[in-house]
């Protein structure tokens, strides 16, 4: 008669085959067979993740803007992680990150995804030109099978602030890396979508605001913003100049930096979309998440404006004025997201994080709900849904210090670093 392992048996062998595993995955990493982020590392890569801010997220100039964009530069992401708990050992220059398929699955938009976004456009505004932003742009889709999206077909568009398909920018690796985060991303959510690039021809305000309302000209009812900085006296003034399209949902990274405000994520205007840390489980979702918070100067950004108007669908009473987030997605590089990028950078597949890869999963997603009903500001529709199914409430973690207030302190309902929490579905993003 066959008789069954004990219970303690069961689990010993389960961790033998999790640490062989682990140890694979480090020793593809050490040995240089891993994806291009492991042929960055400059030493053995450790079990724990490790990452840098790509370069554009340091201004050149003086009056830029930054993206808010981090690279994974060593280490097992929660990806790798994963892989390794299923006993997969991951093959040479493979994806480090997740892909379209699990960030539909965490967000409930696996079946949106395969029928819905045709004919619809999501706008990404970045600064500067990346001259391989199509060639990267199908290496990555054909990679995970999704639909190809060219300029010939008509797909994706690429053009400069004044919308010149002819005359673009002058040409940045920092900010291209940023762009292939932003287009992936869009692709990932959202397959069946069209694809329209605006290139501001610096990270100024003023630039970056033209290129936005290009991309509203040009059609876009789904717009992404990746950058931010301090916030100002003017910032009224470029809501109304930049911002204030009734009808079109304009989504924005809330910031990298931790707990405070930033601009233009605090126009009343936009969906501020915060960060989180995204990790399989075994709960009836599949997925947990908690507030992306690394240390006191790096994490999703939040707080309470110091110049915009608070919006009239938010009704927390801790913030006179507007308060970031709205609502919010995985942004934590240790748990990033698979992206494909070329130009200044070895050619392959990267991990990346922070709320630069939130906002345009959230544009996507609102792509994915349909358009907005005309003049309707957008970041009030998942307040109609908070509390509900349709969203995922996050309830831990903080991003900083603020005397342990919901401004920086995850709790059940709203919150400033997830906002109302995270998508479930389409059904919030839908007004």
């Amino acid at each position: 008669m066959r008789t069954s392992p004990t219970a303690g048996a069961t689990a010993t062998g389960r961790r033998r085959r999790i640490g062989a595993a682990l140890a694979a995955a480090a020793a593809l990493a050490l040995a240089g067979f891993g994806t291009a982020v492991q042929a960055d590392a400059a030493t053995a890569a450790p079990a724990k993740a490790t990452w840098a801010k790509t370069p554009c997220a340091t201004p050149k100039h003086k009056g830029e803007l930054a993206c808010n964009s981090l690279r994974v530069t060593g280490g097992l992401t929660a990806f790798q992680k994963q892989q390794a708990a299923d006993g997969i050992t991951p093959k040479a220059a493979t994806p480090s990150g997740y892909g379209p398929s699990d960030l539909q699955s965490a967000y409930g938009l696996t079946s949106a995804a395969a029928s819905k976004g045709a004919g619809e456009t999501i706008a990404i505004v970045d600064a500067y030109n990346d001259p391989n932003a199509e060639a990267d742009l199908a290496k990555y889709r054909s990679y995970y099978g999704l639909p190809a999206c060219t300029k010939a077909s008509g797909c994706f568009k690429q053009v400069s602030q004044t919308g010149s398909t002819t005359s673009l920018p002058s040409s940045d690796a920092g900010w291209s890396e940023e762009i292939s985060l932003d287009l992936d991303m869009a692709s990932a959510i959202c397959p069946n979508c069209n694809i329209l690039l605006v290139e501001a021809k610096s990270a100024t305000m003023a630039n970056l605001g033209t290129a936005v309302n290009e991309a509203v000209t040009l059609g876009a009812k789904y717009v992404s913003n990746s950058y931010g900085g301090s916030e100002s006296s003017s910032d009224t003034s470029y809501d109304t100049s930049y911002f204030k399209h009734p009808g079109v949902a304009i989504t924005v990274s809330a910031g990298d930096g931790g707990y405070g405000a930033e601009y233009p994520a605090a126009s009343q205007y936009v969906t501020s979309v915060g960060g989180t840390a995204l990790s399989k489980a075994s709960n009836t979702r599949g997925w947990s998440e908690s507030v992306w918070n690394t240390s006191s100067t790096e994490g999703t950004g939040s707080g309470c404006s110091a110049y915009d108007a608070k919006p009239s669908w938010q009704t927390d009473t801790g913030c006179a004025k507007r308060t970031i987030a709205d609502v919010s997605a995985v942004a934590d590089p240790a748990t990033g997201v698979s992206v494909y990028d070329s130009y200044g950078v070895t050619a392959g597949f990267y991990t990346f994080g922070g709320t630069s890869a939130s906002s345009p999963i959230i544009a996507g997603v609102y792509a994915l709900a349909g358009t907005p009903s005309s003049g309707s500001y957008p970041a009030k529709f998942p307040y109609a849904k908070a509390g509900t199914s349709a969203l995922n409430d996050v309830t831990s973690g903080s991003n900083g210090s603020c005397g342990g207030s919901y401004l920086c302190t995850a709790r059940s309902g709203y919150d400033g670093p997830t906002g109302v929490g995270t998508p479930e579905g389409i059904s919030a993003f839908t007004g």
